[in-house]
């Protein structure tokens, strides 16, 4: 990290170990930078993409996935095990379901059938678009939200990516980094936490990666049920965007919804949601079921993968279900 934006949004806990000699580990109890809007309308105005590749850009940090990142991807494969980063549609109520986000129902022949998807929420796996998320009245590069209509995204659709997405992926699995087997709920991450992950497996975010941060969601709902995800998940903490942005990462995923929910920013729901999609231009991969990835994960012995993943190309849509492929 350059020493201006870490001097800009580390915080006083880390400075004052930093001065004194201590140790690299930092109480997560300090307040972290931003900690309020303010300071998070600072980070965003500091940081954002918007103009770095051209005024009339639409696909982001995808920009940072070239020819040659996509075949160094290709050259992962070894053993041609393949792994779904998708969870089953949920066509039952549940709290972290509320709104059967999900339907399917057969035709009168039962040989034909509709799908039914409400997937924004979390409920479905699914990918966010780049005009899903605002700041300030605009949206990623810029953009007027009055370029969107009843119809859809005039700009930003999720149709962008039509031709796919094939890079690295990297798995961060922070219960296996804590010894556990779950995060519990609110439990917030930090750079610290990444850069302990990266050197536990080995591993070293690079431009043009999609990262996956596992919490372990899935395990706690197969242990101790489902529970109102909503506003209350561990994830990341939006101290870590001067991070994601220096390393260089295309795109972003979980296994609930990226941020730590409450969120730590008083007046900021979702910072990193804000940051990511309005200010990166960097697209999001929601409620991806990361179990068998940990598992293929560590059964392989590595933490990085192909990944192939390929929305439904609506025209103006402001993300898609997809089922994202890793490649061992």
């Amino acid at each position: 990290m350059t020493p201006r934006l870490r001097n800009l949004f580390v915080t006083l806990g880390v400075l004052s170990a930093l001065a004194v000699g201590c140790s690299a580990t930092v109480d997560t109890q300090e307040p972290r930078r931003p900690r309020n809007l303010e300071e998070f309308d600072a980070m965003f105005q500091e940081l954002n993409n918007w103009g770095r590749w051209g005024a009339d850009d639409e696909l982001g940090t995808i920009n940072l996935i070239t020819p040659e990142k996509t075949r160094e991807a290709a050259a992962l494969v070894r053993s041609g095990v393949t792994v779904s980063l998708s969870h089953n549609p949920m066509p039952d109520e549940f709290p972290d379901n509320p709104d059967r986000a999900f339907n399917h129902t057969m035709g009168q022949s039962l040989r034909s059938d509709t799908y039914e998807f409400t997937y924004h929420g979390y409920g479905v796996s699914h990918m966010d678009s780049l005009c899903h998320f605002l700041w300030n009245d605009r949206l990623y590069n810029d953009i007027p939200p009055s370029a969107s209509t009843p119809d859809g995204c005039g700009k930003l659709g999720i149709q962008n990516l039509k031709s796919g997405i094939v890079t690295r992926g990297i798995l961060l699995d922070f219960p296996r980094l804590k010894g556990v087997p779950y995060l519990e709920p609110q439990t917030p991450l930090y750079i610290e936490d990444i850069e302990a992950w990266e050197e536990q497996a080995g591993v070293t975010v690079s431009p043009g990666d999609v990262i996956f941060v596992r919490t372990g969601r899935w395990a706690r709902r197969a242990e101790l049920g489902p529970w109102q995800v909503s506003g209350n998940s561990a994830g990341l903490h939006a101290s870590v965007m001067p991070w994601i942005k220096e390393r260089g990462v295309a795109a972003v995923g979980s296994d609930v919804a990226t941020d730590v929910m409450p969120s730590l920013v008083e007046g900021v729901v979702q910072p990193v949601h804000t940051m990511l999609i309005a200010g990166f231009g960097t697209n999001i991969f929601d409620n991806m079921d990361l179990e068998a990835l940990a598992e293929t994960a560590a059964a392989e012995n590595r933490w990085e993968f192909m990944l192939t993943a390929g929305p439904i190309p609506v025209e103006g849509g402001t993300g898609s279900p997809l089922n994202p492929i890793a490649v061992f």
